[in-house]
């Protein structure tokens, strides 16, 4: 009589030939990659409705002058300043965690330069994100946490302008290659169906031509982020890794 051999077990740990169940890892990921975006989306939009209170490249001296004198709002806006860091923390959690799970599901991912783009756009776009809103919100930060005399109205519009120049110019072209590589590979590992991803690369290709300096620019990316985390919350992976 022959030895009864065991049945060799598949990789996902259970019986060759049985049904790959959901990837528990995978599963977590998703979770923390949505929930990080949809905090993302939200301290962006409360930074963008504080910093925003800030008279823009077309206000006159008089603006300038009777904004900054009255006080609150140079409190307004250093609010704003201290809500952009967590906004960023949050960006910085979202694409770790999707780079991970992307990892989990593709994990031969690595070795591809979008992989590489991402996270290198990524990171760039927070840096140019907070340089950015330094600059605008230096002199706001200056009247509510100092005594010393305010500086001219050409100071403040100088700083503005670089603000809008590290934001408009670098950190919206750095958002729009941050979704392209993002598109790219979700739509690999088949977390993103064709419309959503035709959708990602319009608006991708919207903020790396465009070239005007309207506020609401910004606030594409944090809505496309917010798409991307909503549908990894409600359809996430269920598939074993791959």
């Amino acid at each position: 009589m022959g030895v009864p051999t065991e049945r060799p077990a598949d990789i996902s740990g259970g019986v060759s030939g049985a049904p790959s169940g959901p990837d528990p890892r995978a599963l977590g990921y998703a979770r923390a990659a949505g929930a990080s975006g949809l905090l993302f989306a939200v301290l962006f939009g409360l930074a963008f409705v504080l910093v925003r209170q800030a008279p823009g490249l077309d206000g006159s001296d008089a603006t300038y002058t009777a904004f900054y004198s009255a006080g609150a709002g140079g409190a307004v806006v250093s609010l704003g300043l201290y809500v952009v860091p967590f906004a960023g923390i949050a960006c910085l959690w979202h694409m770790t965690a999707t780079r991970t799970l992307l990892q989990v599901l593709r994990p031969g991912s690595w070795a591809e330069i979008p992989h590489w783009l991402h996270l290198a756009s990524g990171v760039l776009f927070v840096a140019m994100l907070f340089i950015g809103t330094a600059a605008v919100g230096a002199v706001a930060l200056q009247t509510a946490y100092s005594s010393a005399p305010l500086p001219s109205p050409d100071v403040a519009r100088a700083l503005t302008a670089v603000g809008y120049t590290v934001v408009f110019v670098y950190g919206v072209r750095a958002a729009g290659m941050y979704m392209i590589a993002t598109t790219g590979l979700v739509r690999s590992a088949g977390l993103l169906n064709r419309a959503a991803a035709v959708l990602s690369y319009l608006a991708a290709t919207f903020l790396l031509v465009s070239t005007t300096f309207h506020p609401a620019i910004l606030l594409v990316f944090p809505a496309w982020v917010l798409l991307l985390s909503i549908m990894l919350l409600v359809r996430p992976p269920t598939g074993a890794s791959r």
